[in-house]
C-alpha cells in the first residue's frame, strides 16, 4: 500500500502542498495532470529521493520518514530511462535484481533477449525504456513507480508492453503508481486515479468517477470534456429521502434538464460529447434534452467523427461513429436535433 497524508515537499520554487492519496496493496494507481503539476516530484517523494517538509508517507504500513531510498523496496522508472551508461543492457538489468533467473525471466517477458550484450549508447529511445522497465521489474519491488514509462514506444509495442507490465503487477502483487498523460491508458490501467495540478490534488478516485463526475469545470476541461457551460441551477422537484432531484440548468438561452443533488445557484454543466445523439429530425425518445441546431463543422478521425453544432449561438459538440455520421449524411449548414438524457448532464 502507498498512503500519503498532508504531504508537502519543495523543489526550488515549486511545492507539493497537502497531498493526500492512497493506493491499496496490490492496486494500480495513475497520476494525471498538466506539465509542471508535480507528478515526477510526487514519485520522487515516495521513493525517498526528495525529503518531505510536512506530512506522512507510508509504504506497506510503515511510516518511511528517515528510511533511505535503497531500504524502501521501491523501484522507480523515469521517462528518460536514466540507465547506467557504462554498463551493458544485461548488466543494467542485473543491477539490484533479485536473482539471475528472475532477471532472465524479465528479459524474456519484455522481449529484450537480443539486446542484452549491447551497450546503452547503441539503444533507441524505446529500447532504453524497455531496459529501464526490465531493471525495475527484476528487483521484484513491493512498490513500482513509473514516470511515463511507455512514451517512447510505438502504438503497437506500447499496448503490448502495457499489458505485460499489468500482468507482472498482478502476478507478483506489486503496488504500482504510474504517471501518464494518456487518458485512455489511465482508464485501462488504473484502479485509482489522481489529478494533480500546481502541486495539489484536485480530485482522486476510480478513473470512471473522475471522467464522468469531475469536481470542477477546470477538472472537466483538463479531462477532455467538450461541452462545459456556465449558468444557474434551479430545482424542479424537491428531495425525497435522499433521492436525486430533477433540476434545470439555465445557460445562454438554453434550458438543460438534469438529475442530481446540486445546490441551486451558479454552477457549471458538463456533457461529454459521446452522450449526445444527433438526428436529422425531432426524434422521439426518452431523452429529456432535445435541441435544434445547425451543423457547423465535421472532423473525422478513423472510426469517430466530431460534430460541432450551433444552437442559437451556443456551441454543442457531439462524438459519433463515422458510420453513423455517414448514414445521416451530415454536412455543414444542415439542421439537426441534438438529444441527450438528463443523467448525462453533470453539474459541478
Amino acid at each position: 500500500m502507498i498512503a500519503l497524508s498532508g504531504v508537502a515537499a519543495r523543489v526550488g520554487a515549486f511545492m507539493l502542498r497537502d497531498v493526500a492519496l492512497t493506493v491499496p496493496a496490490g492496486g494500480y494507481g495513475v497520476v494525471i495532470g498538466p506539465a509542471g503539476s508535480g507528478k515526477t516530484t510526487l514519485l520522487e517523494v515516495i521513493a525517498g529521493l526528495l525529503p518531505v517538509t510536512a506530512g506522512r508517507v507510508t509504504i506497506a504500513g510503515q511510516d518511511v520518514a528517515g528510511v533511505p531510498p535503497e531500504a524502501r523496496e521501491v523501484a522507480l522508472v523515469y521517462q528518460h530511462a536514466l540507465l547506467f551508461p557504462h554498463l551493458t543492457v544485461a548488466e543494467n538489468v542485473a543491477y539490484g535484481a533479485r536473482d539471475a533467473a528472475h532477471a532472465r525471466e524479465v528479459h524474456a517477458r519484455l522481449g529484450i533477449d537480443a539486446l542484452t550484450a549491447r551497450p546503452v549508447a547503441s539503444l533507441s529511445g524505446g529500447e532504453r525504456q524497455l531496459v529501464a522497465l526490465a531493471r525495475a521489474l527484476a528487483r521484484r519491488p513491493k512498490v513500482l513507480l513509473l514516470d511515463e514509462p511507455f512514451s517512447a514506444l510505438d502504438p503497437r509495442r506500447r499496448a503490448e508492453v502495457r499489458r505485460i507490465v499489468r500482468q507482472c503487477h498482478r502476478e507478483w502483487g506489486l503496488t504500482t503508481l504510474q504517471v501518464t498523460h494518456d487518458f485512455t491508458e489511465a482508464g485501462l490501467l488504473g484502479d485509482v486515479a489522481v489529478l494533480l495540478d500546481s502541486g495539489a490534488v484536485l480530485q482522486a478516485g476510480p478513473p470512471a468517477e473522475l471522467f464522468r463526475h469531475p469536481a470542477t469545470a477546470s477538472v472537466a476541461a483538463f479531462l477532455g470534456a467538450e461541452n462545459i457551460y456556465a449558468g444557474v441551477v434551479t430545482e424542479r422537484s424537491t428531495a425525497v429521502d435522499g433521492m436525486p432531484r430533477e433540476l434545470e440548468f439555465h445557460t445562454s438561452g438554453l434550458v438543460l434538464h438534469a438529475i442530481g443533488d446540486a445546490v441551486p445557484g451558479p454552477a457549471h454543466a458538463v456533457i461529454r460529447a459521446e452522450e449526445i445523439v444527433v438526428a436529422r429530425d425531432a426524434a422521439s425518445g426518452s431523452a429529456r434534452n432535445r435541441v435544434r441546431a445547425r451543423v457547423v463543422e465535421l472532423a473525422t478521425l478513423g472510426a469517430l467523427t466530431r460534430v460541432v453544432l450551433d444552437a442559437d449561438g451556443v456551441p454543442i459538440i457531439a462524438a459519433l461513429t463515422t458510420r453513423s455520421a455517414d448514414e445521416l449524411a451530415l454536412a455543414p449548414g444542415m439542421e439537426v436535433t441534438a438529444n441527450w438524457k438528463a443523467m448525462a448532464v453533470h453539474l459541478c
